[in-house]
């Protein structure tokens, strides 16, 4: 299943999200929480995360400084955790921090996964991609041709 489009939700006081309700069976087996490269928590199922770790990290030389430095970077952010019985997710203060998460979240659907924004800097990071989106579009579409 793909995750897809945008919902708000609130982080309780027990540091929980709830998950929307369409994306908690692909999630049922658990959830891989990571503090993503943007300020946002990104959420990948366990499979997910070690399909993303594979392709992306798997393959650095960890004997050099850049390679170690991703892959812990990664893989020391990250958070195992299980959804409860009312579908909900517990972030750890590290990732709520690099986030900047407190009460509102924006829960969004990125295709392989789901990230977690605070809502302002969703709304800013948004409008950024909607303003340049035609020029990315047609950066990459020559890359590929070229390719």
């Amino acid at each position: 299943m793909a995750f897809r489009g945008q919902y708000e939700h609130n982080l309780d006081s027990k540091d929980r999200l709830t998950v929307p309700a369409r994306w908690r069976e692909p999630l049922s087996e658990g959830v891989v929480l990571v503090a993503g490269l943007d300020p946002c928590v990104e959420v990948f199922s366990p499979r997910g995360y070690d399909d993303w770790s594979k392709r992306f990290l798997a393959d650095l030389n960890r004997l050099g400084r850049k390679g170690r430095m991703m892959y812990r970077r990664f893989n020391a952010s990250a958070a195992d955790e299980a959804l409860d019985s009312a579908g909900r997710v517990r972030l750890a203060k590290h990732l709520i921090e690099h986030a900047g998460l407190d009460g509102p979240c924006m829960v969004v659907g990125v295709g392989d996964h789901i990230e977690l924004w605070d809502p302002k800097r969703w709304s800013e990071h948004y409008a950024e991609l909607d303003e340049q989106a035609e020029r990315l579009a047609e950066e990459l579409a020559t890359s590929a041709a070229g390719s």
